[in-house]
């Protein structure tokens, strides 16, 4: 059925007439908040019957169908598909393989084939000595006291501006800035 074949008036104003005999009694049962919603969106065929827009969202959902259609039920998009999930699988394994190559030329033991909740350990040949993997934390110095001093004078008490830059001169006067 093309755009052309349907009574759009009828349509639209069987729509809105049902929708708001829902809404009136949506507002019965439910209250006015209900009612008044249900009421809006019972408005809206007739709305876009009125404004001329039928023949816009006529053609939106012809091609958001066609689109669907045309992606959902095309073999040739799933055997895409197909082909990029193998192709994903084959950069996994690779991936594994070459870790696995790369830690057998550098002389450790791959880290899949390491018995579950062991630790992994570094070879000398990965350039950490065993020492360096046994050797305890250096111990910690306490900090050294510092004598304890006078609190400074409070300068004489100045009168107080009433402009918001007399703050930021405190400030910066308590911090040794000119």
């Amino acid at each position: 059925m093309t755009f052309d074949q349907i009574a759009w008036l009828p349509v639209c104003a069987g729509l809105t007439g049902a929708g708001l005999v829902l809404s009136f009694l949506l507002l019965r049962r439910r209250g006015a908040a209900a009612g008044l919603r249900a009421a809006a969106w019972a408005l809206l065929p007739l709305a876009a019957y009125l404004t001329g827009a039928l023949p816009t969202l006529w053609q939106i959902g012809t091609a958001v169908t066609g689109f669907v259609t045309g992606l959902v039920l095309n073999p040739t998009v799933w055997a895409g598909v197909a082909v990029a999930g193998v192709s994903v699988l084959l950069f996994l394994v690779s991936g594994f393989m070459r870790g696995r190559r790369l830690a057998a030329a550098r002389g450790a033991a791959p880290a899949a084939t390491a018995a579950p909740g062991a630790p992994a350990v570094q070879s000398a040949a990965a350039g950490q000595g065993a020492a360096a993997v046994t050797q305890p934390l250096p111990k910690r110095t306490p900090a050294t006291a510092r004598p304890a001093q006078k609190p400074a004078a409070k300068p004489a008490a100045q009168p107080v501006a009433d402009d918001d830059f007399s703050d930021i001169e405190d400030i910066l006067k308590r911090r040794g800035i000119g």
